[in-house]
């Protein structure tokens, strides 16, 4: 795109779309008076997938990032290959002429490059992750990465650019849309072959190959695919594993799942439940009626503006039909797990976040509707929710797949 020579035929952001991203960024380290950020690589919670070097940089998706990034307020943009694999793979894809090769000496790499900005000995460097604690050596950062900076500049005042990334990165461009939604696709090709697929006798690595081979073929890679399958007589999970087990499928099952499938770094999120040769006890109509319904009066209130409260409050069906949830009812998404993070009235994510909702974020809404803990009683549970664009009015759906009891 855009006279980028890419011969491998990867797919690429518009130079528009990296300008866009670098000059908000830039506009950012202005107001803070930042004269460099360093974004490490492999940075932040397990759920953050996309790291900031990845957003600066364009370079890897979809897994591990083996870069770092030097991203001053002026002057050439550096990408550091952190792995001991070629340096082939920035070369092609990094939106960068100046990539490097460091391995595991990325930290001294990048400060050499901060000294070539001619700072002085008295920078003020950003250091930037998604999952915070960039201030000290225990943080997100790495011990190593910290220590070869604070060699190199002892003098330095090293800040926290975290919220400078997070800031930018919550509301969503078109090109970044258009990506997910490819991502949205891939996930509802692998939640329809689990659908079809599933049957008594295969186990749940088998669902699992299932689910991975609909979308591999087209590009996609995987995210998650966490899949539950338990009777719904006698139920002994109330929310997918994370690990799938060699447990079989039954007659009488329920199978309850969160797929995400990436394309390159922008996934969708998809979380159905679906019965196996039977219909719903009555317990599971009513454990997915009330899910359905959560998402229905969530969705109602979102669009731009739309304060925590309104989605909080619309909440409230989940513990008025005698149930909770036991995860995440709201989270940001696309690129990372952003803000605003919301549970519900019985299961709060922690403080509400101070902010309403803006235009282009995109949010994952999932009301994960169990039983209540209570000792002694084995909890039941289901999943439903998607990944939703936020509208002036309103929402746009990302995925195709039908909500309800498959």
């Amino acid at each position: 795109m855009d006279g980028i020579d890419d011969p491998f035929l990867y797919p690429r952001f518009s130079l528009a779309e990296r300008d866009r991203r670098w000059k908000a960024v830039r506009a950012k380290m202005h107001e803070q008076n930042l004269d460099v950020i360093i974004v490490p690589n492999n940075t932040g919670h397990s759920t953050d997938f996309q790291s900031n070097a990845r957003y600066l940089s364009h370079v890897g998706g979809g897994g591990d990032a083996d870069v770092a990034v030097v991203f001053p307020l002026e002057g050439e943009v550096t990408a550091i290959a952190t792995s001991c694999n070629p340096r082939w793979q920035p070369n092609v894809q990094s939106w960068t002429t100046d990539v490097r090769e460091a391995r595991r000496r990325y930290g001294k790499v990048a400060a050499e490059r901060v000294k070539e900005l001619g700072l002085g000995d008295k920078p003020r460097i950003g250091i930037a992750g998604l999952g915070g604690g960039t201030r000290t050596p225990e943080g997100t950062i790495g011990h190593q990465f910290w220590i070869q900076i604070r060699e190199a500049y002892p003098n330095a005042e090293l800040v926290d650019a975290t919220p400078i990334l997070t800031q930018v990165r919550y509301v969503k461009s078109e090109e970044e849309i258009d990506w997910l939604r490819i991502g949205a696709a891939l996930s509802d090709a692998g939640f329809d072959s689990l659908h079809a697929g599933t049957k008594p006798g295969l186990d749940e690595r088998e669902l699992s190959a299932l689910v991975e081979d609909a979308y591999i073929r087209h590009g996609g890679t995987t995210m998650i695919h966490y899949i539950g399958v338990t009777a719904m007589a006698n139920p002994h999970l109330f929310v997918p594993p994370q690990y799938p087990s060699t447990r079989k499928v039954q007659s009488g099952d329920v199978v309850f799942c969160e797929l995400s499938a990436f394309w390159w770094d922008y996934a969708g999120q998809l979380l159905r439940t679906f019965f196996v040769d039977a219909g719903p006890t009555p317990l599971y109509r009513d454990l997915l009626a009330t899910a359905e319904a959560a998402f229905d009066a969530v969705t109602a209130v979102i669009r731009h503006g739309t304060a925590m409260e309104e989605i909080l409050g619309a909440a409230d069906v989940v513990e008025r039909n005698g149930f909770t949830i036991c995860d995440d009812l709201v989270h940001g998404f696309g690129g990372g797990y952003f803000q605003p993070i919301i549970g519900s009235r019985s299961r709060p994510a922690g403080p509400l976040p101070k902010m309403t909702l803006e235009e282009n974020m995109t949010v994952v809404v999932q009301p994960n509707v169990t039983t209540a803990e209570t000792d002694g009683c084995k909890r039941a549970g289901v999943q439903t929710g998607e990944l939703i664009r936020v509208t002036k009015t309103g929402f746009e759906k990302l995925h195709r797949t039908p909500r309800g009891a498959g």
